[in-house]
C-alpha cells in the first residue's frame, strides 16, 4: 500500500488494530507508528507527503449543493475525507430524526467520486478532527466556521451555491412532504 491508502485505511478503521497490523507486508508496518490504544496510525513523516481535506454535513438528501461542495472541497488537498453527522446530532441540530440513518447517508456519500473516504462523526466533533488531522477543512456556504487547532486552514466555500429550489435539503424534504 502507498502511504495515502495506508492513510485512509488507518482512519476508516480509527486507527489499526495488532491483527490488521500482522497481515500488512513489512514495508507497510514500517510506515506505521503504535500510538496511545494500541492501534497503529500513519507516521508523522509519511503523512506530511501530501495534503487531507475535512469537510462534513449531514447528507440526508443528496442533492446538487452537496455534489458541487464536495467538489470544491476536492480541489484543495490530495485526500478528501467527509464525516457525516451521527443521527443524534442531526435531531439536536434540526430538532427531527434524519430520514435516514447515518449508515445509510455515510454510503451514499462515500460512492461519490470527489470523495475518497466517508466516515460517521462521533459525539464530539474534535474527536473526529484528531482522528482524520486534516490539513484543511471545508465548510459549505451555510456551514458557520469554528476556530480550528494551527496549522489547519479553514476555507468557508461560500462562492459554491447552487439553484436552492434543487439544492436545499429543507425544501426538498418539505416539497416531497416528509
Amino acid at each position: 500500500m502507498d502511504a495515502k491508502e495506508l492513510y485512509l485505511l488507518s482512519v476508516k478503521e480509527n486507527g489499526i488494530s495488532q491483527e490488521e497490523y500482522s497481515k500488512l507486508s513489512r514495508e507497510d508496518k514500517e510506515a506505521l507508528e503504535r500510538r496511545e490504544g494500541g492501534r497503529y496510525w500513519l507516521a508523522k513523516h509519511h503523512r506530511e507527503g501530501f495534503k487531507v481535506c475535512l469537510t462534513g454535513g449531514v447528507f440526508d438528501v443528496l442533492h446538487i449543493g452537496h455534489i458541487l461542495t464536495l467538489q470544491e472541497a476536492k480541489k484543495l488537498a490530495d485526500l478528501l475525507v467527509v464525516v457525516v453527522a451521527t443521527d443524534e446530532r442531526v435531531e439536536k441540530l434540526k430538532g427531527k430524526k434524519p430520514i435516514h440513518p447515518s449508515e445509510y447517508r455515510r454510503a451514499m456519500v462515500s460512492c461519490l467520486k470527489p470523495v475518497d473516504l466517508a466516515i460517521i462523526g462521533s459525539k464530539d466533533i474534535m474527536e473526529t478532527f484528531w482522528r482524520v488531522g486534516p490539513d484543511i477543512v471545508a465548510f459549505g456556504y451555510d456551514q458557520k466556521p469554528f476556530p480550528l487547532p494551527s496549522p489547519c486552514k479553514s476555507v468557508h466555500l461560500v462562492g459554491v451555491r447552487a439553484d436552492e429550489r434543487m439544492a436545499k435539503t429543507s425544501r426538498i424534504i418539505r416539497e416531497l412532504g416528509l
